[in-house]
Order: structure tokens, then sequence, then C-alpha cells
């Protein structure tokens, strides 16, 4: 319990306090833009992760911190976007999620593992006038990680039906509930 709650405590208790002493000195008079809050999660909890139900309950937390944050204080000139990172080389989070020196990048759609500088120019793009009408987005950085779990029906098993139903439906049309 000591641990479930300090990850909670750091990372939504901690995102809400550290966004909200910056408040004030990022609103602009008029509702103009002034200033923009990036808040950091992961991609943990968009499925679930092993033994890191603490991590998934505090990431889970923050982006809808992020969502809401975004809503009470767009109209008082406050974008509050959030940055999900997902497997980046050298972190102590890949140290406890792939030990033994494991190698996801074989996993991940782009076939690398990402860098602090891809989560840094996450941060510059959102900071930037391109994103001028961007808020409570968390925006996901991580190669295609978190949509490359491991599927339920194969990929060849996939195209091969898809293959028959389209064929079917070219020579018989499509079948017509019965009522």
């Amino acid at each position: 319990m000591n641990g479930f709650k300090t990850v909670m405590d750091i990372d939504a208790v901690g995102t809400f306090n550290f966004s909200r002493a910056a408040f004030p000195l990022l609103q602009a008079p008029g509702g103009a833009c002034a200033g923009v809050v990036i808040n950091i999660s992961a991609t943990l909890h968009y499925g679930a992760t092993w033994f890191q139900a603490h991590a998934c309950a505090a990431k889970a937390a923050v982006d809808a911190l992020t969502r809401a944050l975004a809503l009470e204080w767009g109209a008082l000139g406050v974008r509050v976007c959030g940055i999900a990172p997902g497997p980046i080389a050298g972190t102590a989070g890949m140290a406890k999620l792939a030990p033994n020196g494991l190698d996801l990048a074989k996993e991940v759609p782009l076939g690398r593992m990402g860098s602090a500088s891809d989560i840094a120019l996450a941060a510059v793009f959102l900071c930037s006038p391109a994103a001028a009408y961007i808020t409570g987005e968390t925006l996901v950085v991580d190669g295609g990680a978190w949509m490359a779990r491991p599927q339920l029906v194969p990929r060849a098993m996939v195209s091969q039906a898809s293959r028959a139903v389209e064929k079917g439906s070219r020579n018989v049309g499509l079948a017509k509930p019965k009522l």
C-alpha cells in the first residue's frame, strides 16, 4: 500500500500540484493562449502491464487530469497537453520492464527504441504554433509500440478470412438479415 500511495502522490498529486503552481503564470489577459502545460504519462495503462498496477493507475490519473485541466483552463488561455512515452532506451523504466538487455526494438513497429530526444521534440511541437489548437490530448510517442500487442488471431488467418469474405461478397452479395 505504501508503494502504491507513493507512486500516486508523485505522479498524480505531483502533476496536479505543479500544474496548479504554474497556472497563474501561464494565464493570458482576455483568454489569449499564453501558456502550455505538458504532462508526462506513459502507455502502460492502455492495456495493462504486469506488476505495474501502481504506475498504471498513476499514469491513467495523469491523462485524466490533462483532459480535466484542459477543459477548465482553456477559456483562461492555458492549453494542457500530455506526452505518453513508450519504450525509451536507457531509462529506469526500461531497466524494470525489459531486464537483462531484452531487445524490445523488434517489437516496435518503427523497429527501434525511442530516445529522450523523441520526447523532447514532441514537447517542442506541443508548445509550438503548429499545436495552437490542441488541448486535452495526450500524444503517444512510442513508435507504434502500444498497438503491437500480441494479436488474438494470427495475421495470416485474418488476411485469408478477409479475402474470402471479400471474394464471397463480390460473387454473391452481402447476406441480408432475416427479420
